[in-house]
């Protein structure tokens, strides 16, 4: 077999779907600031209002209450390093989960066998993801709302059964 006619292994294969899912945040840097900004001018107006009375230890409970919130901040925004992507092509489907750590799972499935299974309730929406594949369960989209969950796996739905039918042969190109 010469190398005109040999199956190339690594010849790359067309992508129908790919996602990354991140934590949603409502408060961004400078609205971060802002509000340590705020909470740290209250606190220490009430602390000299405290202070003027006489009771001087007042002050530094109020500096430990800025402080406890900050710390609570950054724990929160630490948590929004977490991501997972998910990439689907004929041939396999790829989860990549990071932790806000920096951990890597990677969980690799063929797309002909896994199905995509979902637990919810009318009122409030789809509450769970899995993928589901040769029976192993992996949760996907946790973090998502309910409306987002509901149109990721429309759209995940749609490549893997995309993947099932396999390649469209186009003689024309």
């Amino acid at each position: 077999m010469d190398g005109s006619n040999a199956f190339e292994h690594d010849a790359p294969q067309p992508e129908l779907f790919s996602a990354l899912l991140t934590p949603h945040r409502s408060l961004g840097r400078t609205g971060f600031l802002v509000l340590m900004g705020f909470v740290c001018t209250i606190s220490f107006v009430a602390g000299m209002v405290f202070l003027m009375m006489g009771a001087w230890p007042v002050l530094g409970f109020f500096g430990l209450d800025v402080l406890a919130i900050w710390w609570a901040f950054r724990i929160n925004n630490r948590s929004a390093k977490a991501c997972e992507e998910i990439r689907v092509t004929p041939s396999e489907l790829r989860i990549r989960r990071t932790s806000h750590r920096g951990h890597v799972v990677e969980w690799v499935l063929n797309p002909l066998w896994v199905r995509l299974e979902q637990t919810g309730d009318p009122e409030f929406g789809i509450d769970r993801l899995w993928l589901v594949s040769r029976g192993r369960l992996v949760s996907v989209g946790s973090f998502l709302g309910p409306e987002e969950k509901a149109s990721f796996a429309k759209a995940l739905l749609a490549a893997l059964q995309a993947a099932k039918r396999g390649p469209t042969y186009n003689p024309v190109t």
